[in-house]
């Protein structure tokens, strides 16, 4: 795929909540566990370059490709791929109910602190902050939290909400933060916070695609 051809096509909708992260934290096989249907998975990471539309009724819900640094794409393509995610989001604000920030439980404040410690903005926070800007919503999507010993999840969940600018502890922000495992399929705070965001808009016949049973 050239970088001429390189484009996201846009798809009519009235509502839209769109799954966002860095590359390889899950955010397809997440999506798979809340929405019931068969997500397109890449074998490795960097194989999505385009977001991916699923359609229920006037709710688009949106897989986005990798942000930031993707394995094995060149440096020129990462770059406009992150530009095109910008002005995504940008042109879609009014109807983007939420954005559902996808992190890893276990690498999140380690690559956040080697970035800060270069004198740089580390990608996760920088994309938690722009969304914000925009008043986009965001639920930030905490993966991977069976790679934590139960005892840690705490401490971990903390240090995280501390470094996206949050005041511990994380359970004071239960509508905000959900710590999932989409591999085992522990999804439910999630799926719960999803089902709100749309009875809030007096849309309860749209948070059945969060359903379990469909």
């Amino acid at each position: 795929m050239s970088l001429a051809s390189l484009n996201f096509e846009h798809v009519e909708a009235k509502h839209e909540i769109v799954f966002i992260g860095r590359s390889n934290v899950g955010k397809s096989t997440l999506m798979s566990r809340l929405i019931g249907i068969k997500v397109r998975v890449g074998r490795r990471p960097g194989v999505t370059q385009r977001p991916n539309y699923y359609k229920f009724g006037d709710l688009l819900v949106t897989d986005m490709p990798g942000y930031g640094y993707m394995k094995g794409v060149d440096y020129k393509k990462q770059e406009r791929i992150r530009d095109l995610i910008v002005k995504y989001f940008e042109d879609n604000a009014p109807r983007v109910l939420c954005a559902v920030q996808v992190v890893d439980a276990k690498s999140f404040s380690e690559v956040v602190d080697r970035w800060t410690a270069r004198g740089e903005m580390p990608i996760d926070v920088e994309l938690f902050s722009f969304l914000k800007d925009l008043g986009i919503p965001v639920i930030v999507a905490v993966n991977k939290i069976d790679n934590i010993y139960e005892r840690e999840r705490d401490m971990v969940l903390d240090d995280i909400v501390l470094r996206l600018g949050f005041n511990p502890p994380w359970t004071n922000w239960l509508d905000r933060i959900a710590p999932i495992s989409a591999k085992k399929g522990e999804v439910e705070h999630l799926r719960k916070l999803l089902k709100d965001r749309l009875r809030a808009i007096k849309r309860p016949d749209l948070a059945s695609c969060f359903s379990m049973n469909k």
